[in-house]
């Protein structure tokens, strides 16, 4: 058997391929494999299933309650245990949120390369996984574990809305604001990480925005102007808006200016920093945003940048603009910005 490495040497993303959400499967492959898995006997109560891009399943339970189940799990992004730990927790809780759910439990999900990785490490990715579900108020009930080659960590996590207040990410409206409830940029810190050139403050940047719960999308979800939800994750801001277009049949124009970035992200991808999954995420859906003319590259990265734990994405009345925006600042969410609008016609997003 070989040696398990000390603690100190222990450097998590070095046994993973990709790191977070940007491990997802690109758009255009997971559309065509969902395409040829069949869908049979849906159940009445099935509020929500695979018939949309939803960020998580809804089934009826009464006339009160509805029950949102999710799973969210990948390979490390970080390489301090406590911190994979938390961000994997957050990431997937958040869905919760974006459903406009409350959280009630969440089950571990846990895959470990055993004879490379210390079990004191393991210990400590799930202890930073518990003090979210801790800060979240809702305890991890079991789980499952194998030994595998690459580590990945996540949850199952349970929630409960009243079936009204479930919030789509298909029931836009023509002339709805878009509003961003976080900064993008997430991806390309985690690329200049991987490098070795991100900062400690650029890394500490990093960790407060990924282990912030979406906590205001339980009480956007009870507000009548709020139309629709989703949380800006692996396909990158783009392409989570496209799919509100596409369920809702709309198009959406973005104002660049008005686009929440982290400030070294910004810095990264004018350097040149991006993820793969950037570039898949463009060749998936691409075709399908216009950028301006003589748009620098570092621009098409950003908005396609793959999102671990990102904000919520919300489309509203306008009337209801200053209310929703109240509602994050209440949450520790002041960086929420009104990002641009949606309309008739087809479902592009547009940046100008």
């Amino acid at each position: 058997m070989s040696a398990v490495p000390a603690l100190e040497k222990i450097r998590l993303t070095e046994f993973s391929h990709g790191g977070g959400c940007g491990c997802k499967i690109a758009p255009a492959v997971l559309t065509e494999i969902l395409a040829s898995t069949p869908v049979r006997g849906l159940p009445e109560a099935l509020m929500v299933g695979t018939e949309t891009a939803d960020d998580a399943a809804v089934y009826r339970l009464n006339d009160a309650q509805a029950l949102i189940a999710t799973t969210d799990f990948f390979t490390p992004i970080v390489d301090d245990p406590y911190d994979f730990g938390r961000i994997a927790a957050t990431n997937a809780i958040s869905d919760i949120y974006a459903m406009g759910g409350k959280p009630i439990f969440a089950l571990a999900v846990v895959g470990m390369p055993l004879e490379k990785i210390p079990l004191d490490v393991i210990g400590r990715i799930l202890s930073g996984g518990e003090s979210v579900c801790a800060a979240a108020g809702i305890p991890i009930a079991g789980g499952h574990s194998i030994d595998v080659l690459e580590p990945i960590y996540g949850l199952v996590a349970m929630g409960l809305a009243h079936p009204d207040h479930v919030k789509r990410n298909n029931s836009a409206r023509t002339g709805d604001k878009l509003i961003l409830g976080k900064p993008i940029g997430v991806g390309i810190l985690s690329a200049a990480l991987k490098k070795g050139t991100l900062s400690e403050a650029g890394y500490a940047t990093m960790v407060d925005w990924t282990t912030r719960l979406n906590t205001p999308g339980e009480t956007l979800a009870k507000m009548p102007e709020v139309h629709a939800m989703t949380d800006v994750t692996g396909f990158g801001l783009a392409g989570h808006l496209l799919e509100i277009c596409r369920g809702s049949k709309l198009g959406a124009q973005l104002r660049w200016d008005a686009i929440p970035v982290i400030d070294d992200a910004l810095h990264w991808a004018q350097k040149g920093v991006a993820t793969g999954a950037s570039e898949r995420n463009w060749k998936g859906y691409g075709h399908d945003v216009d950028l301006p003319a003589r748009a620098p590259a570092w621009m098409q990265k950003l908005i396609t940048d793959p999102q671990t734990s990102g904000g919520l994405l919300v489309t509203c009345d306008p009337r209801a603009e200053a209310a929703v925006l109240a509602q994050f600042a209440a949450c520790g969410f002041a960086e929420a910005r009104v990002i641009g609008e949606l309309s008739a016609g087809p479902a592009r997003v547009r940046v100008a």
